[in-house]
């Protein structure tokens, strides 16, 4: 029996593995497959979850082997290593302490099949090949083992700030997503923060004297909660990639409802409010689902929505937790149908037609088209108040539509020989004033409808009709009078003149139309431009869904810029977007650094304006980062500024005060050595030590804050043992003024140890100074999940809430000392130097008065890193 293992859920990414096989070639590469374990928290189950499927692989024959795994003390955990070969690791000797770490050479010189390796993002031990673990399993999978790993959500980079946020604890130990993205297989080892709490209070997690001060800090029920939704949020859009990869590659174009995605097509009228909000109830019916508001810019003549209603409506959907989208398309149910197929759509919302019924019977509409061509994908047609009471607010359509030109063709063929069949029916009013005037009506009915081509022949067509039938000499073509010559010409002449303003005001308002479209989506760019963090990639995927693109790219110019250029990605749209100028469908220049390459269709020339005004702002995007950087930069020179400033009216006496009286009391004992009593000279000896010493510690502190400034403090971390530090730290404290509880057993620390002396001898110092006489400082130490705490607690006055912050800027004394006690550096020098540790330095008030100062170090691969 293994024993009985975590209760967990999985989510795995199976279709992950046949796209990046397909990716590597032909499958004969000899390149191994990685399988991942991810959990959003220590010990839901991942090691163990490792360790069951290398049995299960084991019991099928293949060759597996333990590489490296931590079992933290965890019975089950390690029941599961029986009966799989470990191999042995590989010992480190570093600075006096004994560390190991897995032997990459002995598992390559073993050549397993498979090898399990835990905890992907440990920072590997100084003197390693590599730095981090992650290169270990990298340089695995290259000579074609197969690996199994482990990580917690928190160590991916991507969501490393989030997770401080979340948990107040920075993780130094992370790995690129991309790192586990390229993974053959992930799968979720999912638990309920309840369960995970139990399994801790029950020990299984860690040892009994570290339950309390987990469940208390890392372990709470909301932390654990956030960091699930993490993980389970992450896992579903790796599937999601998966399955997009797939069926791109499979060139599946139908939906396949594998989440709720719901696509309401909007038109900025009236009744754009009552689909969303229906399209929101419906996309949160199922867990993860989604609601996308499509808005399609017509470049076909028909006029606009307003602006400031699009703004209130996308304003609504972003308030409801959905996206909005916007692409250009002459065809409008068709622009709906290819988005909702792009984004593999489950359902469709389109609105009830507000065509009143005269309208609707003479052409099926949009609503209706999308219906027709939906295919799998279901639609669902939403009754509003408006509909069926005519559409307002057109203007004409000026549309030269395939439909309206076969009918102008049409009228132009059939009509003059039936309107001249029916003028000889009539009888009566066949007098020639009348017969052209009729036939010039029809011409200009003709022009009004299909333009300029059709509208000539109808009037040649009339004239010759006109003649032959209504001129004498009738059933010639020949004429008498030269005043009927002359009438027809007119008619002729004035036809082609209505004809030709009636096309060219079409094709304007054609024009028109597509210029204010692309108007509203470069806004809507612009829009994009202030507000989203990451500009370019914003910028890019609307671009791509504008023209229902494949992907788009930007490229800028590498190397020295001479010939033959060299294109690097700065930025990449979302779906198949190339990766250079050779694999594009095409590419627009921004200038001559900056290449637009896209993939997809072919581009119409107005397509291609549009590209280039988008290459336009993203341009003037790249030059405002730029630009943004250098003013950083600036900002930072002036602070130094400020910084040089302070400090010389700082030296102008902090430095003096010292310097003086090291100088009096050598030129005493220089004076009158020889006649002063032993005892005064011991005290001037002393003074001058004394003033020595200070003396020395600002001009440290000097230093130390410049190269903090300058960014070249350099950290050399190891892992060191704290109780030393803290002792070495204590030595220049007055005996009795400090009391210490720092126990021996605590783990080690990953730090530099000369920064960490200093920082927290500035730190006691500075506690030391304000305590009341016979109220010593406690420092005191204790071990919590994933770090070390160390706490400096005084009994002094303490320091409101709204100045902690103040105090660990430099040369801030914040009325805590007299002139001549210090530069107000300290707690500065001491912050800096805790973070370039990657610790935490932090004030809080001390229980009955007085302040705490707590510094938080980071374990080196344990804690919530680490374990099942």
């Amino acid at each position: 029996m293994r024993g009985a293992g975590p209760v967990r859920g999985a989510a795995t990414t199976e279709e992950v593995g046949s796209v990046q096989a397909a990716a590597r070639g032909d499958g004969s590469s000899p390149h191994g497959r990685l399988r991942v374990y991810l959990g959003a928290a220590p010990g839901v189950g991942k090691t163990y979850a490792m360790l069951d499927e290398g049995h299960r692989r084991a019991e099928r024959g293949v060759d597996v082997v333990v590489g490296l795994v931590e079992t933290h003390g965890r019975v089950h955990t390690a029941a599961l290593l029986e009966g799989l070969e470990v191999v042995p690791r590989r010992t480190v000797l570093h600075r006096g302490a004994t560390l190991t770490e897995m032997d990459v050479d002995a598992v390559l010189a073993r050549r397993p099949a498979l090898v399990l390796v835990d905890e992907l993002a440990h920072t590997n031990a100084p003197g390693s090949r590599h730095a981090k673990r992650w290169q270990d399993v990298d340089e695995l999978l290259a000579a074609g083992v197969d690996v199994v790993t482990t990580v917690n959500v928190q160590h991916l980079e991507s969501l490393n700030d989030v997770v401080e946020a979340i948990t107040g604890v920075r993780q130094q130990e992370t790995v690129p997503d991309d790192v586990v993205r390229r993974a053959d297989q992930i799968e979720l080892v999912d638990m309920s923060p309840e369960s995970l709490r139990r399994r801790l209070a029950h020990g299984n997690v860690y040892a009994a004297e570290k339950v309390d001060a987990a469940l208390t800090q890392y372990f709470r029920v909301g932390n654990l909660t956030a960091l699930r939704e993490l993980a389970l949020l992450w896992t579903a859009d790796r599937v999601d990639e998966a399955l997009a990869a797939y069926r791109r590659e499979q060139g599946i174009d139908e939906a396949w409802p594998a989440r709720e995605r719901v696509v309401v097509a909007v038109t900025g009228g009236p009744e754009t409010e009552t689909l969303v909000r229906r399209g929101a109830r419906i996309a949160q019916r199922g867990s993860g689902g989604e609601l996308l508001a499509l808005h399609v810019l017509r470049g076909d003549g028909l006029t606009g929505v307003a602006p400031d209603s699009l703004g209130r409506h996308r304003a609504l959907v972003e308030q409801l937790g959905g996206s909005w989208h916007t692409v250009l398309g002459d065809d409008v149910a068709q622009a709906v149908l290819d988005f909702a197929r792009g984004v593999n759509a489950t359902q469709v919302l389109v609105g009830a037609t507000r065509r009143r019924r005269v309208a609707a019977a003479l052409s099926p509409g949009i609503t209706a088209r999308v219906i027709q061509g939906s295919g799998d994908t279901d639609v669902l047609v939403v009754t509003h108040e408006e509909a069926g009471r005519g559409v307002r607010g057109h203007g004409p359509r000026g549309v030269l539509s395939v439909r309206r030109v076969a009918l102008a063709w049409a009228l132009a063929g059939l009509g003059p020989p039936v309107l001249a069949a029916l003028l000889r029916a009539a009888g009566g009013i066949e007098t020639l004033p009348t017969v052209l005037m009729l036939f010039l009506a029809l011409t200009v009915g003709v022009a009004l409808v299909g333009g300029l081509r059709p509208a000539l022949l109808s009037a040649v067509l009339g004239g010759l009709l006109g003649n032959f039938l209504f001129v004498a000499p009738l059933h010639t073509l020949s004429i008498a009078e030269p005043r009927n010559a002359l009438a027809i010409a007119v008619l002729l002449a004035v036809a082609v003149g209505v004809s030709t303003v009636v096309d060219l005001a079409a094709r304007r308002t054609v024009e028109a139309a597509r210029a204010r479209a692309e108007a509203d989506t470069l806004t809507a760019i612009a829009g994009a431009v202030l507000t989203v963090p990451e500009t370019v990639p914003a910028v890019l995927e609307q671009l791509r869904e504008s023209l229902r693109l494949d992907g788009v790219a930007l490229l800028g110019r590498s190397g020295d810029g001479r010939p033959p250029a060299r294109w690097e990605l700065r930025g990449t749209s979302a779906g198949d977007a190339p990766t250079g100028a050779d694999d594009a469908t095409a590419t627009v220049p921004v200038d001559d650094d900056l290449l637009l390459a896209l993939r997809g269709r072919t581009l119409a020339p107005q397509d291609v304006r549009f590209v280039a005004a988008v290459g336009q702002q993203l341009r003037a995007v790249v030059e405002r980062d730029r630009l943004r950087s250098e003013a950083r930069l600036t900002r930072a020179e002036r602070e130094r500024g400020e910084m040089r400033t302070a400090l010389l009216a700082a030296v102008s006496h902090d430095l003096r005060t010292p310097l003086a009286a090291i100088k009096a009391g050598v030129t005493a004992l220089r004076s009158v050595g020889d006649r002063i009593s032993p005892a005064d000279r011991d005290e001037l000896l002393a003074d001058v030590d004394h003033q020595s010493d200070r003396l020395q510690h600002l001009v440290d502190n000097l230093l130390d804050m410049s190269r903090l400034d300058a960014g070249a403090l350099a950290v050399h971390a190891d892992p060191v043992t704290l109780d030393e530090v803290v002792l070495r730290a204590l030595g220049a404290v007055p005996e009795g003024a400090v009391d210490v509880d720092v126990p021996e057993e605590l783990p080690l620390v990953h730090a530099d140890a000369g920064l960490l002396e200093r920082a927290l001898a500035n730190v006691v110092e500075n506690a030391v100074r304000h305590s009341p006489p016979g109220r010593p400082v406690r420092v005191v130490a204790q071990e919590v999940p994933d770090a070390v705490v160390v706490r400096v607690v005084d009994h002094g006055p303490g320091v409101p809430d709204d100045r902690k912050d103040r105090m660990f800027a430099a040369f801030q004394r914040l009325g805590d000392a007299p002139r001549g006690h210090g530069l107000g550096l300290g707690l500065a020098v001491a912050q800096g130097f805790v973070r370039a540790n990657g610790g935490a330095l932090e004030a809080e008030d001390t229980p009955g008065g007085g302040l705490t100062m707590v510094l938080t170090l980071p374990l080196p691969g344990r804690g919530p890193g680490g374990g099942a």
